[in-house]
């Protein structure tokens, strides 16, 4: 096993064990805070798989931007009163043993199956990820729905700012 196989596997335990984590929290801050470790070892993960600028914008993206907006939520929200007054569901138990259930079916036909011949990553993989390669891409091979959707984006700021302007002349 060679460092990149020790890293996934390292990156996929934390992935599966921040997101058990994030689900099991029964406060919505640390269960936030258990998404953004999550977030960050899917990037990890994608670091493994040469895949750069995924990883990047994993961190940047959603561990960042997005986060920040959840995190804002929570607080604007103020759930610390209705978490005190919810009662533990009856389903609970019956969620735990089918997760377990096809956890083990999982992990059985993981260690029952073959050893697939394709353990390595093709030569070009680390192209695929690369902001260089995506950049060609998205620039030659998908030129016409990348131009539409910045003209759809365009028009949806040019229509927030007339919104805007007429509700500063009311």
């Amino acid at each position: 096993m060679n460092l990149a196989t020790g890293a996934f596997f390292v990156f996929a335990a934390g992935a599966i064990a921040t997101a058990i984590l994030m689900i099991t929290r029964k406060n919505a801050i640390p269960a936030a805070l258990c998404l953004i470790a999550h977030f960050f070892c899917l990037s990890g993960l994608y670091l493994t798989l040469q895949a750069q600028l995924l990883a990047t914008m994993q961190i940047l993206v959603y561990a960042g931007a997005i986060m920040v907006l959840v995190v804002f939520v929570i607080m604007l929200l103020n759930l610390g009163e209705e978490a005190k007054h919810a009662k533990a569901s009856q389903l609970r138990p019956l969620a735990v043993v089918v997760f377990v259930g096809i956890l083990a079916l999982q992990l059985l036909a993981l260690l029952m199956g073959q050893q697939s011949a394709y353990t390595e990553l093709p030569p070009k993989a680390s192209l695929v990820g690369s902001v260089g390669e995506l950049g060609r891409v998205l620039y030659t091979d998908y030129l016409f729905p990348f131009e539409a959707v910045s003209l759809l984006l365009l028009a949806a700021v040019v229509g927030a700012v007339v919104i805007a302007k007429r509700q500063l002349d009311n």
